[in-house]
């Protein structure tokens, strides 16, 4: 049908196709602006079911459905979702084969497709715009959209191209979707792609299932390690920002134990799609990655993401930490923070050229330092940078609502380093500083004969970690300047002389050991689910279905599916089609299987 939606055959479809009850919020209103012909711009955070909203739609107008979208990687894993729920898709691009082309192109001549998945520079190939001008087209899905925003951070020329779809195809809808943007990038991404008078949907980006943490960074490498072996054999994400990074906490995780491949440019193209399908595939627990990973996968039951090294913004970040709990269960995500990674970000900043490139960076670094490092809800801070109003009284799901992180005064130690960083003459780095507020016996203070001044040993009765971190601050909060030099050299400024009279008062973030409240109020990633021994070997059967399909075991059913099964026990078809995400399609092709096992469970 075409320009007439009936919300009782969408929810029929929702139930029997998808295994849903009813629309997560936003949907069915994104859904009906589609059937009814309307243009739409749609902003859906990860795991809101942005997907849903262009998969049910091409169920119900007429003709196929286009996706077009950047990510080559992650076509093959969304064709094969929508085929397990019985929709006819089917993909071209680069990857794959000229037979296959072949095949593809004879469907879409035949009209057997529902949604066509394709990379933007498809619709600039001329012999396949003139294959789409003999069939009818539904409408045009644009997925991450952001990127044709000269305002967005991953700006592709080819995407500019898709400003001319309105023109060729005046009576097919176009849906932009997006995961992130702000309203910059909103009103100039609707100006691109010339939508007309388009349905606007801005979902909440508060994700209440992931909790946000900061952590301040003094040993990455331990602190990693310490991070994911408490989350032994959950299934995680960790970022770092080099190749040489990646590799070494690859290996170091490996050698704990721990299931973990790396990811990065570096690696050729074979390898890294081993890894990505390893990683997907519940084959590898851990992928350690550079910002070049994540874009191409739908793997929803991410348990964490930790960021080892600071991200380029605010945006960035919330896409990079999004990529946890897609499924809708309790997820962590994980900054670590050291103000020398805001130097060395600067550092690369100062390399670009055009000036108004460079500023824009420059205010999203501002962003996501002011994020780790003020202490306010790291969820309201979030909001607040996508325009929506955040929860100042508290929103329970970050370190600083739950009491983790608390300001202490730490004023007279201030003004310790900072009396400290003038009597050695301003040509001293942050570690020589620490040794000497500590009294630490260095040769290298005895030879310099800073076992001499005043401040030597004034602060002996702290560790070097904390001396670090009030250093850490002082440079992060303007009261002293560090040169971008090789060895950096900390030295004084106006700030630092009004501090040092006493005119303000300094305070630095405590990371306090957690109450048992505040665990209470941590959320839990170890699910237990009602009868452990049937889910677990509900699991081991839907990996040995998984590997025979050849597609990963999310795809066969969600782990909350499984968890909802072992705990209500179906013992028929019509039982089974009332669990969460058990559609007549995954009925036909795994219902018998899952029944017998759990039947079998039951007699046993």
């Amino acid at each position: 049908m075409d320009g007439r939606y009936d919300g009782a055959h969408a929810r029929e479809m929702l139930s029997e196709v998808f295994g849903f009850d009813s629309f997560r919020p936003g949907q069915e209103e994104v859904i009906r602006a589609i059937v009814d012909g309307s243009d739409a711009f749609v902003v859906m955070p990860t795991g809101a079911g942005k997907s849903l909203c262009y998969q049910l739609p091409a169920l119900l107008r007429d003709g196929m459905a286009l996706v077009v979208s950047p990510l080559i990687a992650l076509m093959k894993d969304q064709v094969d979702a929508a085929r397990e729920n019985g929709i006819r898709a089917a993909m071209l691009n680069s990857a794959i084969s000229g037979a296959d082309r072949s095949e593809v192109e004879r469907r879409i001549r035949a009209e057997e497709l529902d949604l066509l998945y394709v990379a933007p520079e498809r619709l600039s190939d001329g012999a396949f715009t003139e294959l789409l001008d003999r069939v009818r087209v539904a409408f045009f899905a644009v997925d991450e959209a952001h990127c044709i925003s000269e305002w967005g951070h991953d700006f592709r020329p080819d995407y500019l191209r898709l400003a001319s779809i309105s023109t060729h195809y005046p009576d097919a809808p176009i849906a932009a979707f997006t995961a992130t943007a702000t309203k910059t990038v909103q009103d100039d991404t609707i100006e691109r792609l010339r939508l007309r008078s388009p349905f606007v949907h801005r979902a909440s980006f508060d994700r209440p299932n992931l909790f946000y943490r900061v952590r301040r960074k003094e040993n990455a490498p331990s602190q990693i390690l310490d991070f994911v072996l408490a989350r032994r054999e959950l299934p995680g994400i960790v970022y770092r920002s080099t190749r040489e990074h990646v590799e070494r906490t690859a290996e170091a995780l490996t050698e704990k134990g721990i299931a973990a491949v790396p990811y990065h440019a570096g690696l050729d193209p074979d390898t890294r799609t081993r890894h990505q399908e390893m990683f997907v595939r519940d084959e590898a627990s851990v992928v350690v990655a550079t910002v070049a990973f994540g874009m191409g996968i739908d793997k929803p039951n991410v348990r964490f993401v930790l960021h080892a090294d600071l991200p380029k913004g605010m945006e960035q970040y919330y896409q990079e930490s999004g990529r946890a709990g897609r499924d809708g269960d309790p997820a962590e995500c994980e900054l670590l923070y050291a103000p020398r990674d805001a130097q060395r970000a600067r550092f690369f900043l100062s390399s670009i050229t055009d000036e108004e490139e460079r500023n824009r960076a420059e205010r999203s670094l501002s962003r996501i330092i002011r994020y780790a490092t003020t202490i306010a809800c790291r969820k309201s801070q979030m909001l607040r940078y996508f325009g929506e109003t955040g929860n100042e009284g508290g929103c329970g799901g970050c370190d600083v609502c739950v009491g983790e992180v608390r300001p202490i005064d730490a004023t007279r130690d201030a003004r310790i380093v900072l009396s400290a960083v003038y009597r050695v003459g301003q040509r001293f780095g942050a570690r020589h500083l620490a040794d000497v507020v500590r009294g630490s016996r260095t040769q290298k203070i005895a030879r310099l004969g800073h076992d001499r001044i005043k401040t030597f040993g004034a602060g002996s009765e702290k560790p070097a970690t904390y001396w670090r971190g009030v250093i850490d601050e002082l440079v992060t909060q303007g009261y002293l300047e560090q040169t971008e030099d090789r060895f950096p050299i900390l030295r004084l400024n106006r700030a630092s002389r009004s501090l040092l009279a006493g005119k303000v008062n300094f305070e630095v973030s405590e990371y306090t050991a957690r109450s048992e409240h505040n665990r209470r109020r941590t959320p839990s990633l170890k699910f237990q689910p009602a009868d452990a021994d049937l889910y677990e070997k509900l699991r081991a059967l839907r990996r040995d279905l998984s590997s025979a399909a050849g597609v990963p075991a999310y795809m066969i059913f969600s782990d909350r599916t499984l968890r909802e099964m072992s705990a209500r026990k179906p013992a028929s078809p019509g039982q089974l089609r009332t669990i969460y995400g058990v559609g007549v399609r995954k009925i036909d092709r795994y219902g018998a299987a899952f029944l017998d096992a759990i039947a079998s469970f039951r007699g046993a």
